[in-house]
C-alpha cells in the first residue's frame, strides 16, 4: 500500500476498526449511528497514531520512494495528528453521550487528552526516539478509555 498511495494509515485504520460493525452486528443485529461514530474514530485515531510511527521512518521512506502520511503532511504533521485528536475525542464524548455512558468515561477522555498533550510534546522535534515513544503511549490510551468505559458499566 504504500507503494501506492499516500495514505496507508487509513487503510490501516480500517482494517482494524470494520470489527467495529462487524460486532454490532453479530451482538445487536443492527448497525446504530454509534456504530458508525467508533469506526470513524478508531480510523482517525489510527492515522494519528500511526503518523507517529511513519515520522520515526520519514526520512528512510523518502529516500527509498515509499509513501505515508508523515511524507504527506509534511511540516504539518503535528497540527494534523493534533486535530486527529481532537476529533477522537470528541467523537468518543459523542458516542458517551448517545449511550448515556457515565462520569467514569467522561474521566477517561479528559485522561486521553491529557496522554495526547504528552504525545505533542513527545513528537515537537520530530526526533525517531521520541516520536516512537509517542506512539507507543497510545497503548495507555486505549486502556485509559476501556477502563473508562467498562466503569461506567459496572455497578458498584
Amino acid at each position: 500500500m504504500k507503494r501506492y498511495t499516500h495514505l496507508p494509515q487509513v487503510v490501516l485504520g480500517a482494517a482494524f476498526g470494520w470489527s467495529i460493525p462487524m460486532a454490532f452486528a453479530a451482538v445487536s443485529e443492527s448497525l446504530p449511528l454509534s456504530c458508525w461514530l467508533m469506526l470513524l474514530a478508531n480510523i482517525l485515531w489510527a492515522v494519528a497514531y500511526d503518523t507517529q510511527y511513519a515520522m520515526v521512518d520519514r526520512d528512510d521512506d523518502v529516500k527509498i520512494g515509499i509513501k505515508s502520511t508523515a511524507i504527506l503532511f509534511g511540516e504539518n504533521d503535528r497540527l494534523i495528528i493534533g486535530i486527529l485528536q481532537v476529533c477522537v475525542l470528541g467523537l468518543m464524548a459523542l458516542i458517551g453521550w448517545l449511550n448515556g455512558l457515565g462520569w467514569e468515561f467522561y474521566w477517561s477522555i479528559l485522561i486521553a487528552g491529557a496522554l495526547f498533550v504528552y504525545q505533542q510534546k513527545l513528537i515537537r522535534h520530530r526526533e525517531r526516539g521520541p516520536c516512537f515513544q509517542a506512539f507507543l503511549n497510545n497503548n495507555y490510551v486505549g486502556l485509559v478509555l476501556f477502563i473508562g468505559l467498562a466503569m461506567s458499566y459496572w455497578q458498584f
